[in-house]
This record gives structure tokens, C-alpha cells and sequence, in this order.
């Protein structure tokens, strides 16, 4: 967990400065991310993210200097940054699993980062028509999906595999709207991936992989891209984060009665110790989705989507690292080569994609 200072490092000033870029930025294009996991626009469309008058992150007043520091920072490596970010946090969460239960935990996440971006963004929602807010619900509904599918999956299985499978949603998506016959390699090299996943693939103890484990992280994709169809209606109806705020308050809202009595036994419990159990669970809930999106976002604004797009698919491939580095969670050959199969696809589905 990150600790206090009383002084700023130049890294920590400038991944807060990126931070306050992202939740000063003015009202959202088409397309761009909106949910949970929002790090993904459909169709791999080339362009930039970037403001009207063209100049990302330029602003005037007291911030302005301020905000002009992350320009120093390159679009990718705060891409990457906000990858490992996720990861870390989906690793951390694990071990909360035990005395909070999985929905107990989730449901604990997202109420933090429900509760910090209210305050933040403070949405307006007085203006916004009624399919913008059904919209906004149901990506809510849709992130807590899958934010809880996932959750039961890395539970059971190891990191990289249940990422890799979560992220056939995305996948998924990106082909069904293809329009190239080319794209049908892709497809198949991420059907190979899957295979060697889920019919190769060991578990943390050497044995098959737990195939409850296995329906919760297929569970999440479908989520992911149930959750995808909604982000772009809701990037573009919302400012900023407001889209953000209200859909992971729906999605917290959503989990509430699967998560509120398991988060309230274990906070309850003798011996627990409920102060440390929610800094913990409020740490873990800046790290996804709080910074890390804010990140990307920022990212978003200063680079091409197409080159976006190809870092993003590498998030498979950085959950495996995290879960090795974090949990000493080691894959065998058959698993990082289904790992490299989906990542593969993506990467080509993205540069094949249309222009």
C-alpha cells in the first residue's frame, strides 16, 4: 500500500498531476471509456483522443502549470503504468477474499470507488435524457458483472488465465464488427489460445483447472463485452468521470445484496479487524479504478487510439507477470503459450482492423 510523504517525489508529482489532468478533462468524445475496465473503444478506429483545439492537457488558471507537467510523460509508459496498476490491485484483492468473501470484497471496491468519484466528479444528472441514464445503469449493471465473475475467477484459477479468458470479451466484440475476412485468423488463433488455456492449463496445485473457476472468468467476458456495447453511449453522454461515477454507483448498488452480509460478517468477526479490512479494501479501490483509468484516460488524450488499442492487449501478459511477482502464481508452457495466442490475436485484430 502507498504510504505518505511529506514531500513529493517527480514521479509521484507527476502521476498525481496525470490524475488531476484526467478529472479536469473536458467533456468526452464518441468512444471513449466510460466503465469499470474502460481501457477500449470498438472497431480499433485510428485517431486521437485528444480535445478539441488539439493541444491535450493545455488548461489556464491556478492548475495550469500543474497540469502541463504529464505532457513530460510518455502516452505509453502511462498506459503501461495504469496496467500494472490493475493488475496489482486485482492481486491485492485476493488475499481480502478470505476474511470478506468474494462478493463481500467486490462489493466493498466498488462502494469506495463509487464514494471517492461522487466526490470528485459530482455528476449532474438533471439534463441527461432517460436513455442516457438507462445506459449508465446498465453499464453499471454490466461492469458489476463482471467486476464480481472475475473476482470468483482468480479465486480459483491463476491470474493470467482467468485475465486472458476475461479478455475474450473485448476480443470478441472487435471481431463480431470486423470487416475483413482476415480477421477469421485472429479468431482462430484466439480459439487455439483458449484451448491450451483451459484444456492444458494446470492450477496453483498442479491439477485441472477448477471449472467453476472457469465459468466465472468466461461469466466476466461475457460482462466485458456486454460492457463494452454501453461504454460508448455513456462516454459520449457524460463529462469526464461523471459517466464513471454513476456507473459504478450502479454497480455497487447491484451487488449490494449479494455483498453487504458477507462484508458485514467479516468485518464482525471476532478477531477481525474491521478498520484495517476497509483501509485495505479503500487502498485496493484507488488502485482499480480510481488512478489507473485516470491514467488512461490521460493516455487517451496524447496518443492514437490504434497504438492504445495494441498496448491494451497486452494486459493478459501483465497479469501474468503480476500474478507471478504477487502471488508466486507460475504458469506452465501450454498456458503462457494460449496467453500468447490471445494477445497475438488482439495485436493483429487491432493493426488489421479498419482505418
Amino acid at each position: 500500500m502507498p504510504t505518505s510523504h511529506t514531500s513529493e517525489t517527480p514521479s509521484a508529482s507527476s502521476s498525481a498531476a496525470a490524475v488531476a489532468e484526467a478529472l479536469a478533462m473536458p467533456p468526452a468524445p464518441k468512444g471513449e471509456p466510460a466503465g469499470e475496465r474502460g481501457s477500449w473503444r470498438r472497431g480499433g478506429a485510428s485517431g486521437s483522443a485528444a480535445p478539441p483545439d488539439g493541444r491535450p492537457g493545455r488548461s489556464t488558471g491556478r492548475f495550469g502549470k500543474v497540469l502541463r507537467r504529464p505532457e513530460r510523460i510518455p502516452a505509453p509508459l502511462l498506459c503501461l503504468t495504469a496496467m500494472f496498476l490493475v493488475q496489482t490491485g486485482i492481486a491485492l484483492s485476493k488475499p481480502l477474499f478470505g476474511p470478506l468473501g468474494v462478493s463481500g470484497t467486490t462489493f466493498l471496491r466498488l462502494g469506495f470507488a463509487a464514494v471517492i468519484l461522487l466526490a470528485v466528479t459530482r455528476p449532474k444528472l438533471r439534463d441527461k435524457r432517460p436513455r442516457d441514464l438507462a445506459a449508465a445503469a446498465l453499464l453499471g449493471m454490466a461492469s458489476a458483472g463482471m467486476t464480481f465473475l472475475f473476482a470468483g475467477a482468480i479465486d480459483r484459477l491463476p491470474m493470467g488465465t482467468a485475465a486472458t479468458i476475461e479478455f475474450l470479451g473485448p476480443l470478441a466484440v472487435a471481431l463480431v464488427f470486423a470487416r475483413r475476412a482476415s480477421h477469421l485468423l485472429w479468431a482462430l488463433l484466439a480459439a487455439a489460445g483458449v484451448v491450451l488455456l483451459t484444456l492444458l492449463g494446470e492450477g496453483d496445485g498442479g491439477g485441472s483447472l477448477d471449472p467453476v473457476g472457469l465459468l466465472y472468468a468466461f461469466g466476466a467476458a461475457a460482462c466485458y463485452a456486454a460492457y463494452i456495447l454501453f461504454t460508448d453511449k455513456v462516454g459520449a453522454a457524460f463529462q469526464g468521470f461523471q459517466g464513471l461515477a454513476v456507473s459504478m454507483t450502479v454497480g455497487a448498488l447491484t451487488l449490494a445484496p449479494f455483498g453487504l452480509g458477507q462484508a458485514w460478517d467479516g468485518l464482525t468477526t471476532p478477531g477481525a479487524s474491521p478498520l484495517g479490512l476497509l483501509a485495505a479494501v479503500a487502498g485496493v479501490s484507488l488502485l482499480l479504478p480510481v488512478i489507473p483509468y485516470a491514467l488512461e484516460m490521460t493516455a487517451l488524450r496524447r496518443m492514437p487510439q490504434r497504438v492504445f488499442s495494441v498496448l491494451v492487449s497486452l494486459e493478459p501478459a501483465v497479469s501474468a507477470l503480476v500474478g507471478l511477482v504477487v502471488l508466486g502464481q507460475l504458469l506452465g508452457v501450454p498456458q503462457l503459450a494460449g496467453i500468447g495466442c490471445v494477445v497475438a490475436a488482439s495485436v493483429g485484430a487491432t493493426l488489421t482492423g479498419r482505418r
